[in-house]
């Protein structure tokens, strides 16, 4: 049996392989092209620096992982690692694969570093974090660089109730590295049936506060920040205005519709659900990128009367879990800027009979807030609708408005 040494393999690989030099990939990059650009080296090469977006997979999990990340066999992709010999055979070995338009980056990361392509040294887990969202970093609609996206965000949840619970609980499991809540309540053993944030020995505390402990106990990695006040028109843009993404699961029409209002005027992206015995439903509003937002849906509170309330309505315990469980998901969704948000969308859930459906939901051009001639262009307060509960959700346009969390 005849060998080849290592030498003689690269040599034959790269008679086999297209290579194309750092100037050639800094200027595809620069058009604009469709290209992307997998960086092989170990995570201790690509901690000391790397090109700007390129995509990190070290060598060995390369096979198993190009196939999310690049599903089309044709599109074009540059291997890059620190000379480029690496790359040579990570390129045969997605040719195995099928893929057709592969390419070894001749010099590799050092060759680029060296010709003066600006690079950067991009922020790193820690081992403890590595190990904390392995589950996470494992998958390449996240990776490494999505989890500390996750950890670089800012979500404000507006109420710790039924609703904020479930919703926290996995903002800070998934490593949401600050989280604000609105909450003025203090904890009621009544809550416990459903707001599993809070525990026996924080009844008559705050929530925020317990809230908190929960969270720290959970993930030291997540700063809480408790805003134990009412949210009012007075300060809801300064509290709203520290966070990238809000979460609405207060249980009252005149906050509901303070916090749209506010969220659009500040062009913050809204997650909003609400919840009434057996069934729920969740949407998302970004009207800074065209969406709808509340009013566009609920043009106007619902009369006094009308209001449904917990103590009179009721609510099953375990129906806040999973529809603050899907907020927490939107949430996370945009932030890594992945799948398809609930822009448009009314996701409604019966408990009952176990189902889902979904309502589309149109901007309306003539939404007194986001419309094409808004006529709200401050923020009021609302508590004038708040009238004698009633037992059953409000309908409009169709489509029921219950409030419970």
């Amino acid at each position: 049996m005849s060998y080849i040494t290592s030498d003689q393999l690269i040599a034959r690989l790269r008679r086999e392989i297209a290579e194309i030099d750092v100037h050639e990939l800094a200027e595809r990059m620069q058009d604009g092209e469709a290209l992307t650009v997998i960086d092989i080296r170990e995570q201790d090469e690509w901690s000391q620096g790397r090109i700007k977006g390129s995509v990190h997979i070290p060598r060995g999990f390369l096979e198993l992982r190009v196939e999310a990340l690049v599903p089309d066999r044709d599109h074009p992709i540059a291997l890059t690692c620190a000379s480029g010999i690496r790359t040579l055979l990570a390129a045969r070995d997605l040719k195995e694969l099928g893929y057709t338009n592969v390419a070894s980056v001749r010099g590799g990361f050092n060759g680029w570093k060296n010709a003066g392509y600006p690079f950067s040294k991009p922020q790193i887990l820690t081992e403890d974090q590595r190990h904390r969202y392995s589950r996470h970093t494992l998958m390449p609609e996240v990776g490494e660089e999505g989890q500390l996206q996750l950890l670089g965000a800012s979500v404000l949840l507006i109420g710790a109730g039924g609703l904020g619970s479930p919703a926290a609980i996995y903002l800070a499991a998934a490593g949401v590295g600050k989280i604000g809540i609105v909450d003025f309540d203090v904890v009621d053993t009544s809550n416990l049936q459903r707001q599993i944030v809070h525990r026996l020995e924080d009844v008559d505390k705050p929530k925020v506060e317990s809230a908190a402990r929960t969270i720290a106990q959970l993930n030291p990695d997540v700063k809480v920040i408790g805003h134990q006040t009412q949210l009012t028109s007075q300060n809801a843009f300064d509290i709203i205005g520290q966070y990238d993404i809000v979460l609405n699961g207060s249980d009252n029409f005149p906050t509901r519709y303070l916090v749209n209002d506010a969220c659009v005027l500040l062009g913050k992206k809204l997650v909003d659900a609400s919840i009434f015995r057996f069934e729920g439903q969740v949407t998302v509003f970004d009207t800074a990128n065209g969406g709808p937002c509340y009013r566009c849906l609920y043009p106007d509170p619902p009369p006094p009367g009308e209001v449904p309330s917990c103590a009179e309505g009721g609510v099953l315990g375990v129906l806040p879990g999973i529809v603050g469980s899907l907020e927490a998901v939107e949430a996370i969704k945009l932030i890594l800027g992945i799948g398809e948000p609930l822009v448009g969308r009314l996701l409604l859930y019966d408990a009952l009979e176990a189902e889902f459906r979904e309502v589309k939901v149109r901007k309306n051009p003539d939404c007194p807030v986001c419309g094409t001639h808004p006529t709200v262009t401050e923020l009021i307060d609302y508590e004038q609708f708040c009238g004698i509960p009633h037992a059953a959700p409000v309908s409009v346009n169709g489509v029921s408005q219950p409030v419970l969390a």
